[in-house]
């Protein structure tokens, strides 16, 4: 006010902050919580490694890189109704059933709504803790309380501090939260998972520093529609990280895919223009994937370049490619370039499928239907070498494809396994006289 309405001067106002009263034990920096610590030497650290609380999902303990490490912070996103309170239900069912405690936080849902998922699922262990709460230092209270080996926070959107005056979801109170469960997980050993909501961009909601302070950041992905998840992991400290696992969402609940490749390819069209075969790596997974061109001339002045599953960038780029080293007439006419089962794909050993499925449709020739294609295409048209060949080969023969075009240099000294020829390749000109003419 510029005003007072007592004394009627001019700009007497004052603001006064008035802290709360109440107790702060738990926030962040207090006298009580505070320790001083020394330096140490490296050398006089133990590395020996805490043994991971493994879960009946061989899928989640793939992408966390082994299972649960103790006293680590877990971030998992997606979208609403995806299904992470259902994935997070399971596990915390699973690692109950080891005599362990275990303390499921719902911020969104009361005791009886969750009891009834867990119902659903088939969930009733007795080490298995409900607790509908928002207040941190009640949930911190419940921690030290049942002393549980894991722990679930659902959401940290919900969850507020009494020491911070803004909202519940705003980003103070998100990144305080965050650091006093960070605090606990550290100190007593315990993993905790939290569930962030994510914005209409895909991204998690919240400041950026969320995804900085915890350990693992983990994407629940997938269409509503279908009944495929995939569980992504972007960062982790404990594991290495673009790690996939995927699952099929039942009536029970979330059933792991154990051989996803299958998957993929088990809609795949016979002896159709423009449908080529890649064997992808997804972290340390390898992943055959069917790749599908449609190209068609264009109908107005400038040609669309459209793509689903992978960089649009990668699109004009191969096709450029094929154009100049190749003689390929493809600026009038328009392209349409998707990765068949939702899967996203984003490294470099896919451009050789790409290029070969955009020439079929072209020519309107369809390749052979036990052909797999890797490799890495440049632009003067090179087929450059990949990574974890012998991975992806080994997959390919598993499901029964006959043969495989691949990088020459990375021929060298790959055998080749039983009942599969291996064609190397050493430009895109090679890869194209091999497969269409």
């Amino acid at each position: 006010m510029g005003k007072c309405p007592v004394c009627n001067q001019w700009n007497t106002m004052v603001e006064e902050k008035v802290q709360s009263q109440k107790t702060e034990r738990h926030a962040l920096g207090s006298d009580q919580q505070r320790t001083r610590k020394k330096p140490q030497k490296i050398q006089s650290i133990s590395s020996d490694e805490e043994k991971r609380i493994t879960t009946k999902m061989e899928e989640v303990n793939r992408v966390l890189g082994g299972g649960v490490v103790p006293g680590s912070l877990v971030l998992i996103g997606g979208d609403p109704g995806i299904g992470k309170s259902t994935l997070l239900l399971q596990l915390s069912a699973q690692i109950a059933m080891k005599d362990l405690n275990v303390l499921y936080i719902s911020g969104e849902e009361s005791e009886k709504q969750t009891k009834l998922r867990a119902e659903r699922l088939v969930v009733d262990q007795s080490e298995l803790y409900i607790m509908a709460e928002t207040n941190l230092e009640y949930v911190i209270d419940a921690i030290e309380d049942t002393n549980p080996a894991f722990v679930v926070i659902d959401s940290i959107q919900t969850v507020y501090h009494d020491a911070v005056t803004s909202a519940p979801g705003s980003v103070s109170q998100v990144r305080e939260c965050t650091s006093a469960l960070m605090k606990v997980a550290k100190t007593k050993g315990i993993p905790i998972f939290i569930v962030g909501h994510v914005t209409k961009e895909g991204n998690i909601a919240g400041p950026r520093l969320l995804e900085h302070m915890v350990d693992t950041v983990l994407y629940f992905e997938g269409e509503r529609h279908h009944s495929f998840r995939i569980l992504r992991s972007v960062k982790n400290r404990f594991g290495s990280t673009h790690e996939m696992g995927i699952f099929e969402m039942k009536e029970e609940g979330l059933v792991e895919v154990s051989n996803p490749s299958e998957i993929f390819l088990e809609e795949r069209s016979q002896g159709v223009a423009g449908s080529t075969v890649v064997a992808s790596l997804e972290g340390t997974r390898p992943l055959l994937v069917e790749i599908q061109a449609l190209i068609s001339p264009t109908q107005f002045g400038h040609s669309r370049r459209m793509s689903t599953g992978l960089d649009h960038n990668r699109v004009p780029l191969l096709m450029a490619v094929l154009e100049k080293r190749a003689g390929l007439l493809l600026q009038n006419q328009d392209a349409y370039v998707k990765v068949a089962g939702g899967v996203k794909l984003d490294e470099p050993a896919i451009d050789l499928a790409v290029a070969i499925s955009i020439a079929s449709s072209f020519k309107d020739q369809p390749t052979r239907p036990d052909d797999v294609f890797i490799g890495e295409v440049g632009l003067t048209g090179e087929v450059r070498r990949v990574a974890r060949i012998e991975q992806r080969v080994n997959e390919a023969q598993k499901l029964g494809f006959k043969r495989i075009i691949l990088p020459s240099n990375n021929l060298g000294t790959l055998k080749a396994p039983d009942g599969v020829e291996l064609v190397g390749v050493s430009s895109v000109q090679e890869a194209l006289k091999e497969t269409l003419e």
